[in-house]
């Protein structure tokens, strides 16, 4: 849905105008009814997919751009990537049902200046629009908690990261070995590490901690 780029001096000019972008028919109308019954807002645009939110970004150059993680053709952080080196001052406000660590790592490092879980107040959701607008971050204490203990954690290596995904998987410690070419003793230290750097003792524990954490798919 396009709306043309209000022209200095017309009405409604000193609104916030927001894009807002997801997937899910409902959910977009929803967040654009809410939005534009606001007297200091009003949508400037509403996309389904990754593409078309940076399609019209182009187009209508929003204030605040309010986009899902999980998103056809290109997902939420590639279009906050793109959108932001195209205007590096780009306002965007994540909106997801997703807070691993990994999923919230990816989307600030990409230059996201808000992320909101879809179940907050709708209050909430109208501030932080309303603060990223005006140059200020918004991410939650409890997000804000998860990125840094992704942070300050040690990064699990490549290989370690394969070992995890077939651990996952269900695979025998054996099973690991022949999948990977690699000796059974190999893939138990490769285990220690993980256990160690997850800070889990179990490979139950270690698979919930890193599907929590966005480094496996269950």
């Amino acid at each position: 849905m396009n709306r043309a780029p209000q022209k200095p001096g017309e009405p409604g000019r000193d609104r916030i105008r927001v894009l807002v972008a997801d997937d899910h028919v409902t959910v977009r109308e929803g967040l654009a009814a809410i939005i534009g019954r606001q007297p200091d807002m009003t949508v400037a645009g509403e996309a389904a997919t990754g593409r078309d939110a940076v399609g019209l970004w182009h187009e209508q150059r929003p204030d605040v751009t309010l986009i899902d993680l999980r998103m056809p053709v290109l997902d939420g952080v590639g279009a906050i990537a793109e959108i932001r080196r195209a205007d590096p001052s780009a306002r965007i406000v994540v909106l997801t049902t997703f807070d691993t660590d990994n999923d919230i790592s990816r989307a600030i490092s990409a230059g996201a200046k808000g992320y909101l879980l879809k179940d907050a107040p709708r209050e909430e959701l109208l501030e932080c629009i309303r603060k990223v607008n005006a140059g200020e971050t918004c991410i939650p204490a409890s997000v804000v908690a998860k990125l840094a203990a992704n942070m300050t954690s040690d990064p699990l290596t490549v290989r370690e990261l394969n070992v995890l995904a077939l651990l996952a998987q269900g695979r025998s410690n054996k099973e690991i070995a022949m999948k990977l070419y690699v000796s059974e003793t190999t893939v138990k230290s490769h285990l220690r590490s993980i256990f160690a750097k997850l800070n889990v003792l179990s490979r139950t524990e270690a698979i919930s901690v890193a599907s929590r954490r966005g480094l496996v798919q269950l």
